[in-house]
């Protein structure tokens, strides 16, 4: 968890940037689930991503995520520099470092909180270059 001042998000969404800090990064809050329920759950139907210049469907992330949750492999990663902005009612983009030990990317979250519930839309990660 980042303990660097968030300077860019407005004071009224800081509540909704905690919330959502606390399940970045996705699909590696093992405490949020990690069976396919769960990963339902977490995501809108139409949900996608985009990393290493392709494009991934849910159900591929699902397939992905899968086997890594069979590996029981620990995410030993670091975030940081998060910032919230409210694009429309109820759907936030969050934006934030993630630093996988030599990796560092930039990635973008896409949430909606339908019935109380947040989920996930779009996700991105970004590799930083140098």
């Amino acid at each position: 968890m980042s303990t660097e001042p968030d300077l860019d998000t407005p004071a009224h969404l800081a509540p909704i940037l905690d919330e959502l800090r606390a399940r970045e990064p996705i699909f590696h809050r093992l405490e949020l689930g990690t069976s396919r329920e769960a990963l339902e759950r977490m995501t809108e139907p139409d949900f996608w991503e985009v990393g290493a210049g392709r494009r991934y469907s849910r159900e591929h992330v699902f397939e992905v995520l899968e086997e890594r949750y069979r590996r029981n492999e620990p995410d030993p990663w670091q975030t940081r520099e998060f910032h919230c902005r409210e694009l429309a009612p109820d759907n936030y983009l969050l934006t934030y470092t993630l630093v996988q030990g030599d990796r560092v990317t930039r990635r973008a979250t896409l949430w909606r909180r339908r019935e109380g519930a947040w989920k996930i839309v779009y996700h991105q990660g970004t590799v930083v270059e140098g």
